[in-house]
């Protein structure tokens, strides 16, 4: 029997709070004190116990609860809001003369009052600003533009780095803001299951995060393990009594929230370079993205005297480390297939120590990169650690030459599928959206929900129908019986059922969804509903010129061309005469008119708040059939916020603005009159 396990049984409702409980401070004593209590094997045996026991108790739900981060729905997208305190940038200096001179400033404008600084390591990653309410976790809003940022709280749930509820005493209100990163063992697994999938590899931890974080899906938050370090204060009521940032930050620790255990006091500029100087030879160790030493003075009565510029606080500045270089020989280069059908070129060279690893591969970025920088096979190459992760190609040592080395030429069809590769800009594209190194993710677009929304249709399913040879086109998808169903893995009769039920469903999503998930270069949803309010069917978007695509709104010359150029190629034709062969329908849900008799019509819409009625991206689209145009943010040029309940920041620009606002009663009754 473990050490977690009950000693003496427990009724349900008393194991549900004491397994809470455990789990809370297990992930306390994980991420804040880094000293776990359990393995990582018992934590989630206990969480399994967890979540069979709040399944049968549905009373004793509990919304901060550890299984609330497991089962997030995905959301439709990001909303923007204020922050209650501007989140500025800090200055960069790379000289230890430039913050010698800065200390100087300091030491002027304090006069008498001697400055003791804190320094800590400026981890890499994306900033956010995390909201507590009486000790909850209500919001988490990312920098944007220091103003405003996207509100991300259901992605930030799901981090267990992050507690849900503050322990102790905690104030009335606390933000505080850090930074979110990945940390380097996790970043190399992402990698790695990208490259399995032929998935353009993320440049750098940094990237990864910030992608990871504007994900629809929690669930992929989840499991990529991103981490949190708290560094900063945005709006607080009730620690007046902390008056310098080094007690805030034991203060915010002692809460749950995890902070830098590399933080220093130093009480003179001495210490403060020799802080820089130590800490730059060990930051390899850390196993996280680190880029510089943030040092700031302690005091928040002198932070205040010294104040801020336009963009940055006068009490704070970053030193920056120079990446670590190291020179090797470029052996080959492969061009990788991406999901969007980018080739991507990738360098295998002698393998070389840097930056604590020894590297062999590095990104070579595009084809244009390769010709600024006159980079050859053969060459002899300085190589650098971007975001000390990944290592890129800065450029070739040319004096070394010996005439031997060959100009690198991209390849003229694609290595996959042979299918035409054209140069767009600085990258290279392959054509064919069927191309084999593309498709299993084109495939798990297609399904997705704002594509033909084929529900249950998850990634591990497509991937279990691509491994088992059971679909190769988009089409194949629609063939799909119950006995093929009923062959995978862990699939059940009442599930296969459901499946075909939901396939059949979406036969009739209509053109404009097809085209969204068909993967067509920069056809988006916007443009795919634009071209289905345009063309009656797939037979009319076949015979449009490029220059009647060109004149349709939001499209320009080059987004024109490429999909002409798509439309008129045998694969396209095969994709929709495959289609239709099984049913899917090719027609416009408008037969391509607008309702331009509508209250809706010329309306331009946004939506806001949660509404009973309806799902956000249905009524969008209904919108959009009666004229409107809908769009994710409120501006000057909105005309009408349509707000559910909670609906927030819109609701008060839209105020503001004096836009006219309709809850879901008013929305019910335009629409009732409309049918009527």
């Amino acid at each position: 029997m473990s050490e977690f396990d009950d000693q003496t049984p427990l009724l349900p409702l008393a194991r549900i709070e004491e397994l809470r409980a455990l789990l809370h401070r297990a992930n306390r004593f994980y991420y804040v004190e880094a000293d776990p209590i359990m393995s990582d094997t018992e934590f989630d045996r206990l969480l399994a116990e967890l979540a069979r026991l709040e399944e049968a108790h549905p009373e004793a739900h509990d919304p901060d609860s550890p299984t609330s981060r497991v089962g997030g729905e995905p959301v439709s997208g990001f909303e923007t809001v204020s922050h209650a305190r501007r989140m500025m940038s800090i200055d960069n200096t790379y000289s230890m003369e430039d913050v010698r001179a800065w200390h100087e400033r300091v030491v002027k404008a304090l006069g008498d009052d001697a400055p003791v600084y804190v320094c800590e390591p400026k981890i890499d990653g994306v900033a956010i600003n995390l909201r507590f309410d009486q000790g909850r976790l209500v919001a988490a809003v990312t920098r944007g533009d220091g103003e405003q940022g996207d509100l991300v709280t259901s992605n930030v749930r799901a981090m267990e780095s992050v507690p849900l509820v503050l322990a102790e005493d905690p104030p009335a209100v606390l933000e505080v803001r850090g930074e979110i990163y990945m940390p380097d063992a996790s970043f190399e697994r992402v990698n790695a299951d990208r490259e399995t999938r032929g998935e353009q590899l993320f440049a750098n931890a940094r990237n990864s995060t910030a992608g990871t974080l504007k994900s629809l899906d929690p669930a992929v938050v989840r499991a990529r393990g991103l981490r949190f370090c708290a560094h900063g204060r945005g709006e607080v009521v009730g620690l007046e009594d902390v008056p310098t940032y080094s007690e805030f930050v034991g203060r915010i620790r002692a809460f749950g929230l995890a902070v830098s255990n590399r933080t220093m006091v130093c009480t003179t500029i001495d210490e403060v370079l020799q802080c820089i100087e130590t800490f730059g030879a060990e930051r390899g160790e850390v196993g996280f993205a680190t880029d510089g030493m943030v040092v700031r003075v302690d005091s928040f009565a002198a932070q205040d005297t010294l104040g801020e510029t336009a963009k940055a606080p006068r009490w704070c500045i970053a030193f920056k480390y120079p990446a670590e270089q190291a020179v090797t020989r470029l052996l080959k280069v492969d061009w990788q297939v991406g999901k969007g059908g980018t080739l991507t070129p990738r360098a295998t060279m002698e393998p070389v120590f840097v930056a604590g690893t020894t590297v062999k591969h590095a990104t070579m970025h595009n084809i244009e990169e390769i010709r600024r920088k006159d980079i050859r096979l053969g060459d002899r190459v300085v190589i650098e650690k971007a975001g000390e992760i990944i290592p890129q190609i800065v450029e070739p040592v040319v004096a070394e030459r010996t005439g031997d080395e060959q100009p690198i030429e991209p390849p003229a069809t694609c290595l996959e599928c042979a299918g035409v590769v054209e140069q767009e800009g600085p990258k290279l594209y392959c054509t064919n959206p069927e191309c084999a190194g593309q498709f299993r993710e084109r495939l798990k677009w297609f399904v997705g929900r704002g594509q033909m929304d084929i529900d249950g249709f998850g990634e591990k399913l497509v991937d279990q129908l691509l491994d088992a040879g059971l679909v190769s086109h988009f089409a194949d998808l629609f063939r799909l019986n119950r006995d093929d169903l009923l062959a995978l893995e862990r699939m059940g009769e009442t599930s296969a059922d459901n499946l075909l039920a939901a396939l059949d469903e979406a036969r009739g999503r209509g053109l404009a969804r097809v085209l969204a998930g068909l993967g067509i270069r920069h056809i988006g949803t916007s443009a795919s509903k634009i071209l289905a309010g345009a063309f009656a069917d797939a037979d009319a978007l076949l015979a449009a010129e490029e220059v009647e695509l060109e004149a349709l709104p939001d499209f320009g010359a080059i987004t024109a061309k490429a999909l002409h150029d798509y439309l008129a190629s045998d694969s396209a034709r095969s994709t929709f005469s495959l289609l239709a062969e099984v049913g899917v329908s090719l027609e416009s849900e408008r037969g391509g008119v607008v309702d331009e008799s509508s209250v809706f019509s010329g309306q331009v819409v946004v939506i806001t708040g949660t509404l009973e009625g309806f799902k956000r991206s249905e009524l969008s689209e209904r919108l959009e059939t009666l004229g409107a145009k809908v769009t994710g943010s409120v501006s000057a040029k909105t005309t009408l916020l349509i707000a559910g309940e909670k609906a927030g920041s819109k609701r008060a620009k839209a105020e503001s603005l004096g836009v006219e606002i309709w809850d879901e009663p008013r929305l019910l009754e335009e629409l009732s009159r409309l049918q009527g």
